[in-house]
């Protein structure tokens, strides 16, 4: 990605007979760039989708992405607004379904118990960033009933202690109007028609210092983290395609 105009840069190509592209590599990035793509015209079209703040995720090495739990639809917007691909958990029960279990494991779903940051979670999560990966985690551990947000699990502190990566704090909006976690079927908001309640946008905050955090005692990092994430679901909601 080009840094300082947004562009995607092409793919290096090398006369160097030594440079092997591996080809399982390759694919697996093509798949989950392909599945990008779709994902984001579908809730551009559909949802009148807005992101910011997508060069404040680190191009390398690992880090630790916090997000709000509005709707399912959650991975897949941060997955969209993100540059890097991702590795997040998801409920084991979601792997029933042997296609739709083969789908989330190529776009690197890691199956857990439970949603949030139980002790399975945790171990995953580690994992992935000691090998430099970046992780989306949803500390709330459950999506929201009513469209706000809801106090952070423990559970997030003590990965944030082990990990000490850097957290970047994404704010989601809209997506609770667009899929409730009472309804089956998503309303829509097409771009090319007058907007509705169902409008989502993404905003993504400048990293936060994991070693600090770290520090700091449960309730005030809880409290702490909380606002941060607050902060930017905010801006995602004031980013939003308004009525």
């Amino acid at each position: 990605m080009n840094e300082k105009h947004g562009e995607r840069s092409p793919m290096p190509v090398s006369t160097d007979s030594s440079f092997i592209l591996h080809p399982s590599s390759f694919v697996s990035s093509a798949w989950y760039e392909f599945c990008r793509g779709l994902a984001f015209s579908a809730f551009a079209i559909g949802f009148s989708l807005r992101i910011e703040g997508g060069r404040n995720i680190p191009r390398g090495g690992p880090a630790l992405l916090v997000a709000n739990h509005q709707s399912f639809f959650d991975p897949a917007l941060v997955g969209v607004a993100s540059p890097r691909h991702l590795r997040y958990l998801a409920r084991k029960t979601l792997f029933r379904h042997r296609a739709f279990a083969w789908l989330i494991r190529s776009l690197h779903a890691l199956p857990v118990d439970q949603e949030g940051v139980a002790k399975e979670g945790l171990k995953a999560i580690l994992a992935q960033l000691k090998a430099g990966q970046a992780v989306l985690v949803f500390p709330e551990g459950e999506r929201t009933p009513d469209g706000s947000m809801v106090a952070f699990k423990p559970g997030v502190q003590l990965l944030i202690k082990r990990a000490r990566a850097p957290i970047i704090p994404i704010g989601i909006a809209g997506a609770f109007d667009a899929l409730p976690r009472t309804s089956t079927l998503p309303h829509l908001s097409p771009l090319f028609l007058p907007a509705e309640k169902s409008t989502v946008a993404v905003s993504i905050g400048r990293p936060l210092d994991g070693r600090r955090f770290a520090e700091l005692p449960r309730e005030r990092l809880l409290t702490e983290l909380f606002g941060e994430v607050k902060k930017v679901a905010d801006r995602a909601e004031r980013l939003r395609r308004k009525l």
